[in-house]
């Protein structure tokens, strides 16, 4: 089984992520003002970010609108985001078109039944550990870790292993100057 799932994120040159229930824990918070809080995992940020200095693009395309999914994205340089989305297949196919790309070399991570339409498209679909069962069941892959706790990091991880950049990526941190 690890091989199928290697083999179906090695020609990844797209990862789409969902937020609430994937970056984000799924909580919603509001402060006395009525202004929407999210918490987000610092080390799904760093593998974001490692993917983006390979090459890879990453994008968000979610449910909800969020100032705080904007100004995560900008921290990340995620530039194409799409909130207030319910059908996720539209931007994916904008996505495609733009990059040039297959669905075989898009990979998406949801979490729960509005994901389905995109996850059954993408070459490796993935769901969070505490997703929806219905999404799972159509999912290639099902992350060991939950949605906000770590879950994004163990996908950017797969992707980068399977393309053998790993090994480079934690070598050149143990060079020391």
């Amino acid at each position: 089984m690890l091989n199928t799932i290697s083999e179906k994120a090695k020609p990844i040159k797209l990862l789409i992520l969902d937020v609430d229930g994937v970056l984000t824990d799924g909580s919603i918070a509001f402060d006395g003002s009525g202004i929407e809080m999210k918490t987000f995992n610092v080390r799904d940020g760093h593998g974001i970010v490692l993917l983006k200095d390979h090459s890879i693009h990453v994008a968000i395309i979610t449910g909800r609108a969020s100032e705080a999914v904007t100004r995560r994205a900008k921290e990340l340089g995620i530039t194409d985001v799409y909130q207030k989305c319910w059908d996720k297949v539209k931007p994916y196919e904008e996505l495609k078109t733009k990059y040039n790309l297959t669905d075989s070399e898009c990979a998406y991570v949801g979490d729960d039944i509005v994901d389905i339409p995109l996850l059954i498209r993408v070459g490796f679909s993935v769901t969070v550990n505490d997703g929806h069962s219905e999404a799972k069941a159509v999912s290639s892959y099902v992350t060991e870790l939950s949605g906000g706790k770590g879950a994004a990091r163990e996908v950017c991880e797969l992707i980068l292993k399977a393309k053998g950049l790993w090994d480079t990526i934690i070598s050149d941190l143990n060079k020391t100057t």
